[in-house]
């Protein structure tokens, strides 16, 4: 056995871990990078270190598949053998392990298909979760799954929860009160240089990051080779990054690897092995904990990282470029200190730490959680209530994950996993891939539905366009590391599936397809219909989401698109297309057949303000055929009239003649009840009361003006009380002045306002109250000519304090109409001094 293993810092926790493994059965490691948490651990557990420890065999299982092949390798290695002898791995579609395999390592998603098929786990003595403070959903779910096996099947299982940090407090509650053993790596110092970019530079949006902040961490790993010895490790949020940055650094004096799951092996080897020469090392957050890269003295660290999101509503999920939480940081700056003191050069101004979160947020709060309710289905807990995670699944997202898997006939009304269910969860794939890969097949063939899904379950490299079709001919041909990973898969899926004969539909067709029939919600059509001002969306999606297709698409002008993935730029009024394939009608009908609908629409037109009837046959979202609907049901005809007097108002569609609306408008301010609410929104609520019949006998908008509102309000005044008579007291329509007019009271500002020539107030003293006393009555007075010349509440004070300015100032202008010295004696007047 290489000697190797007792350098590792880890050995001296051994003991207390074996201890709470035998007396309680479960454990929490908390253990730095680097010091062999993942690789030292499973062998001791196994008894493969020569110790006198009773053999076990032991799973481990990691979230990455890159981590999974390098920590068998790195296991192999401290034993002195191959993989595939005590140590072996099994990630999807690549499997190497031997009848004398004692320590297995997996991904998190293999461990999950293993207790699907037989929640015992049969050999298995003990589990380790490797990982665990990264809060995969997998991981989450594998350990639930795991306490349930313990608890029920199980209690002899050993569970180890391993975590790169020391936040383990839930991981023991949730073990049951599990002791947390500690190890301590060797801490050699790290010094902080803080460098942000010289100018702003514009916030990531989805999977965008400004190509002035690559050229910056670019012109920092520079500044750091420049500045510092040994090997440079760069974060970086993706594969895209990756490549852009590692192009600017073409004729940097060190050899620039790329560490990521979609580099070939020999890059991945090299990056993990130690190097002749200086070595600069681009990574994605992989390498935060998972591996340990030899030879780092200096990290830089862009700041980002990816987190998955979902826009249920519009029907888009993928991946987002965030700050990197504080955690994450802390771990990416402790990769330079792990062999000697090293420093880490941090893209951005410290300043900036007191926005970021402190920890990243886990996974089961951002996903899109298909795929984990058909897990919980399939186990028996449709709603995860009973399951033992850190956190509970957003009630939201879980509701739209069952109506989706009720949509793929993956689970029953109640939720329950239906047979067909089974069958997607045990392909390992998305239960929408799962989908199309089991009803393409009968329909395209089983090759050609396993290529088209693997194209899906790996999304090509962007350099093969946005056309599947195309990518598809391209990457059957190519030698590249994606065209190999994509050839696995086919493999792989084949043996998921029945094998079915290659049908007459062409290569195109079959692609788009198995496209649609993944996600029929992204049938896309060219839409016939003018866009909205400023909107650039030449097709709408079945989901009803607008889209477009990207600058430079190999697409073309397509009446039908099967849409495979989607983004929605910063800003942007619609959908950006990143993969589709091409489609006709016939297709998209078949693959989205359940949302094929045929109704009676009946609505409100906000445009035309009118009343609309039709029958419509639509796709979702695509409306397909109209045509008038000739007899409407009354109800449906109802409630667009209604839907119209909501949008528009009810003063809009209904004509008011008289004044009697404002007239219990004020008398219900003024008093209250029994005057009732007159208000749109009042009147609304009780059209019931006040608008029938009319209302069900109308049939569009030119009905309504035809109805009789003062007939109708009439209804909601309140007879039942004797109220109703009080009316023409309270709020007189007309008040007769002292000439005997009979003047109209205006109640339109909310106040009663009488408008009235100041000559026919002569010898009224006082103008009335009005709503019992209440509120006074504010009277206009007007000149001869009727202009404006006064407004008083105080009638009486009027006379006494204002009237002889007002005379001053009209008696000149109008000689020939009577201005008296005293108006309250005065005899009232409609006419001339003359004509009097």
């Amino acid at each position: 056995m290489n000697p190797a293993w007792r350098e590792l810092p880890v050995r001296t926790a051994l003991p207390a871990l074996h201890r709470a493994l035998d007396e309680h059965g479960t454990a929490v490691l908390a253990a730095p990078p680097g010091t062999g948490k993942t690789t030292l651990v499973p062998l001791a557990l196994a008894g493969l270190l020569g110790d006198g420890r009773p053999p076990r065999r032991v799973l481990v299982a990691e979230p990455r598949r890159l981590a999974v092949r390098a920590a068998a390798r790195r296991m192999a290695w401290l034993l002195g053998s191959a993989v595939g002898a005590e140590v072996g791995y099994t990630v999807r579609g690549d499997r190497r392990v031997g009848p004398g395999t004692v320590v297995e390592v997996v991904t998190t998603g293999v461990l999950l298909q293993r207790l699907q098929r037989d929640q015992e786990l049969p050999g298995v003595d003990v589990v380790v979760l490797d990982e665990c403070h990264e809060r995969h959903l997998d991981a989450d779910t594998a350990l639930a799954f795991l306490l349930d096996v313990r608890a029920a099947l199980r209690p002899e299982l050993g569970i180890v929860c391993a975590s790169a940090t020391s936040d383990t407090e839930a991981w023991a509650d949730l073990l049951g009160g599990a002791e947390v053993v500690e190890a301590h790596g060797t801490a050699h110092p790290v010094g902080t240089v803080w460098a942000p970019p010289p100018r702003a530079v514009r916030p990531a949006h989805g999977t965008r990051v400004d190509p002035a902040l690559l050229e910056h961490v670019a012109a920092t790993v520079r500044r750091a080779l420049a500045e510092r010895d040994g090997d440079v490790l760069c974060f970086l949020p993706g594969v895209g990054e990756i490549t852009r940055v590692a192009g600017l650094l073409a004729g940097a004096p060190a050899e620039v690897l790329q560490l990521h799951g979609r580099a070939p092996q020999a890059v991945q080897d090299a990056a993990l092995a130690a190097g002749d020469g200086r070595r600069v090392v681009l990574a994605t957050a992989v390498a935060e904990s998972s591996l340990t890269v030899p030879g780092v003295r200096v990290v830089v660290d862009a700041g980002l990282a990816r987190e998955p999101r979902t826009d249920h509503a519009r029907g888009l999920a993928g991946l987002v470029t965030v700050r990197a939480s504080l955690a994450a940081a802390r771990q990416r700056a402790g990769r330079a200190g792990r062999e000697a003191p090293g420093t880490v050069y941090r893209c951005w101004a410290e300043a900036e730490d007191a926005l970021a979160a402190r920890y990243p947020t886990p996974e089961i709060a951002l996903a899109d959680l298909t795929p984990f309710a058909l897990q919980a289905a399939c186990w028996g807990d449709p709603d995860a209530t009973s399951l033992a995670l850190p956190d509970r699944p957003p009630a939201g997202a879980m509701a739209a994950a069952r109506q989706t898997l009720q949509a793929l006939g993956a689970v029953s009304a109640d939720g329950r996993a239906t047979a067909r269910g089974v069958r997607l969860a045990r392909t390992g794939l998305h239960p929408r891939l799962a989908r199309a890969l089991v009803d393409g097949a009968p329909a395209v063939g089983a090759r050609r539905a396993a290529e088209v899904v693997a194209l899906l379950s790996e999304e090509p490299p962007r350099a093969l366009g946005d056309d599947l079709g195309a990518a598809w001919r391209l990457v059957r041909t190519s030698r590249d590391p994606y065209a190999g990973r994509w050839r696995d898969e086919v493999r792989r899926l084949l043996r998921a599936t029945s094998d079915q004969p290659a049908t007459d539909l062409s290569d195109a067709t079959a692609a788009g397809l198995v496209v649609a029939l993944a996600f029929p919600e992204r049938i896309a059509r060219a839409r016939v219909d003018r866009p909205a001002p400023g909107e650039r969306s030449p097709y709408l999606m079945a989901s009803g989401t607008a889209a477009e297709l990207a600058p430079g698409t190999a697409l073309g002008a397509l009446p039908w698109l099967a849409v495979a993935a989607a983004d929605r730029p910063a800003g942007a009024h619609s959908a950006r297309i990143l993969h589709a394939a091409a489609l006709d009608e016939d297709t998209a009908l078949t693959a989205g057949a359940p949302l094929l609908t045929d109704r009676a629409e009946v609505h409100w037109d906000t445009r035309r303000g009118e009343v609309v009837s039709r029958q419509v046959e639509s796709l979702g979202a695509i409306e397909l055929t109209e045509k008038p609907l000739g007899r409407p049901d009354r109800a449906l005809v109802r409630a667009a009239i209604l839907e119209g007097l909501t949008r528009e108002g009810v003063g809009t569609l209904l004509t008011f003649p008289s004044n009697l609306r404002e007239r219990l408008a004020f008398l219900h301010t003024a008093i209250g009840d029994p005057w009732p609410d007159v208000s749109d929104t009042a009147l609304l609520e009780r059209a019931e009361e006040w608008l029938e019949p009319e209302l069900s006998r109308a049939r569009r908008r030119a009905d309504l003006a035809r109805i009789n509102t003062t007939d109708a309000l009439q209804r909601l005044l309140p007879w039942a009380s004797g109220q109703a008579g009080r009316l023409e007291e309270l709020a007189p329509e007309r008040i007769t002045v002292p000439t005997g007019s009979k003047i109209r009271v205006d109640y339109s500002t909310g106040r009663p306002v009488l408008a009235v020539k100041l000559q026919e107030l002569f010898g009224w003293k006082a103008a009335p109250a009005l709503a019992g006393g209440r509120v006074p009555l504010t009277v206009q007075l007007l000149s001869p000519a009727g202009r404006p010349a006064a407004v008083t509440g105080d009638l009486e004070g009027f006379w006494q304090n204002g009237y002889q300015a007002v005379r001053a100032d009209l008696r000149g202008r109008y000689p020939r109409h009577p201005w008296p010295e005293d108006p309250t004696t005065a005899e009232p007047t409609k006419r001339t001094n003359a004509r009097k």
